[in-house]
């Protein structure tokens, strides 16, 4: 009887003892010690971030417009904006650019990186000043390289003009011809970020054991074959990285067409979601509108990073 009691009282002392070694386990962990030093960072990125987020969501559910605060109540939150923005002629106009400079500003500077990577990993005569003279550009902000393009594109005096009337074309009206206009402005973003992949793709191949060429070597196979049937396909994860990091500064391309005009309307023919969102906002003053706008921008980067992260998630990496 009195082992049984010894025995009963015992077992809230060791439940005491090992809750208290659980909450000293948690505290002595890592991540908890360190968590003055990211948590502040952390919390203010939370608010900043995905407060912003939510606040333009709820924005995007009222009909704000100009000095009007919005009204929050129950009753006037719809998706009425929502509704508007895609029976909108100009949002889909701005849509099918942006899917336009999305696809060709990609795959171009994807495949003009691998051919620039190719080159330099064969040790062409002046490796080191062609891969600055095609990495310098990616330093360069998007209102430096707006302005630099402009003086290219210039009608009178422009270099892209010059080389057009020494060849017998004449002058191109480059920014203000609407047919034109979206294409000049990709060549530009290209000519800025081509040395970005061309990078990304030759640390990719010097990652590469040199056993795979000379066995290729042995094997007969041509340089050209090598690459195509051995080398290349192993750049997929680099491939994969580019593009998201490409396709995510197509979205957002505002700063570099704002600073080719300084006005929010952007010249013909190449006006995006961003511009379109921005000018709704800070020149007609439609809040509701643009936060509308503003979260289908979202829905689209979120479409391009997601599956990145899938595939990240799916290779392990993290």
């Amino acid at each position: 009887m009195a082992t049984t009691d010894k025995a009963e009282s015992a077992k809230p002392q060791a439940e005491e003892v090992g809750w208290e070694t659980k909450v000293r386990y948690f505290l002595n962990n890592d991540l908890v010690r360190s968590s003055p030093f990211w948590g502040i960072p952390f919390l203010l990125m939370g608010i900043a971030v995905y407060g912003g987020i939510g606040f333009n969501t709820a924005i995007s559910l009222t009909d704000a417009r100009g000095l009007t605060p919005p009204d929050y109540s129950l009753g006037n939150l719809d998706f009425e904006m929502y509704t508007q923005v895609l029976g909108s002629s100009a949002f889909i106009s701005a849509a099918q650019n942006n899917l336009v400079l999305l696809i060709v500003f990609t795959t171009i500077c994807l495949l003009l990186g691998l051919f620039l990577a190719i080159l330099l990993d064969q040790g062409i005569r002046y490796n080191n000043t062609v891969q600055t003279i095609y990495l310098l550009p990616m330093a360069l902000s998007f209102v430096i390289t707006a302005q630099v393009w402009l003086w290219m594109y210039n009608y009178d005096f422009g270099v892209m003009n010059i080389i057009t009337r020494a060849i017998g074309i004449g002058p191109v009206d480059w920014i203000g011809n609407p047919s034109i206009a979206l294409g000049s402005v990709i060549f530009a973003l290209i000519w800025q970020f081509s040395g970005y992949t061309m990078v990304v793709y030759l640390a990719g191949l010097r990652s590469l054991p040199d056993d795979q060429f000379e066995a290729a070597h042995v094997d007969g196979a041509s340089t050209l074959k090598t690459y195509i049937r051995i080398i290349i396909p192993q750049m997929k994860e680099a491939s994969v990285s580019a593009a998201v990091v490409l396709m995510v500064f197509a979205l957002k391309a505002f700063t570099f067409l704002y600073a080719l005009t300084g006005r929010y309307r952007p010249p013909n023919g190449t006006d995006i979601l961003a511009t379109l969102m921005v000018r709704q906002a800070f020149k007609l003053g439609k809040w509701a509108y643009s936060a509308a706008i503003a979260t289908y921008l979202l829905i689209l980067a979120l479409g391009v990073i997601a599956p990145y992260l899938y595939y990240q998630y799916r290779q392990g990496s993290l």
